[in-house]
């Protein structure tokens, strides 16, 4: 069982989790629109993945015999002005996810919730993982900066990934 603290915060972070789909959205729409396809695809399946996520936290509350609160979803940004601002905007909302997965386990760890703890290590692992590849793309997109062709070949590179849905 749940504390009524801990269903909070989960809670709260499962709604975050949908906002941070909805983040990415118009930044999806701006790449289709410049028909960079590839970068198109890669914001895609980073808004799938965060959907996935929230799932990951609605269901572990649930089975943990909490109430799952859905609250309004803010109005993110809609309007940028480059390929290099989206993901820049996107490595530093990577980094805020983090930090609030990090301010969960402190509070798992206050309530003495371990089972809490243990299902939060997997988002610990997945956000170096999703910090790491943001920061690769933007990394890479300075590297390009004044190359179409290197941009080019990184909308190539980026059309390739693909969505696999997280496990239980």
């Amino acid at each position: 069982m749940l504390s009524k603290k801990m269903q909070e915060v989960l809670n709260s972070q499962m709604n975050f989790e949908i906002y941070s789909s909805y983040v990415y959205l118009p930044m999806a729409s701006y790449l289709k629109a410049k028909n960079l396809n590839g970068f198109y695809n890669w914001m895609q399946i980073q808004i799938q993945e965060e959907l996935a996520h929230a799932m990951k936290f609605h269901d572990f509350i649930v089975d943990r015999g909490g109430d799952v609160i859905f609250e309004a979803i803010p109005k993110p940004n809609s309007k940028y002005n480059s390929v290099l601002e989206i993901f820049e905007t996107a490595y530093n909302h990577e980094q805020i996810v983090t930090g609030r997965i990090n301010d969960l386990i402190e509070t798992a760890l206050e309530e003495k919730d371990h089972a809490t703890n243990a299902h939060l290590q997997w988002f610990i692992t997945e956000q170096v993982e999703e910090e790491a590849s943001v920061l690769s793309v933007v990394e890479q997109i300075k590297l390009y900066k004044d190359s179409p062709n290197g941009l080019f070949l990184l909308d190539q590179e980026l059309a390739k990934r693909v969505f696999t849905p997280p496990t239980k």
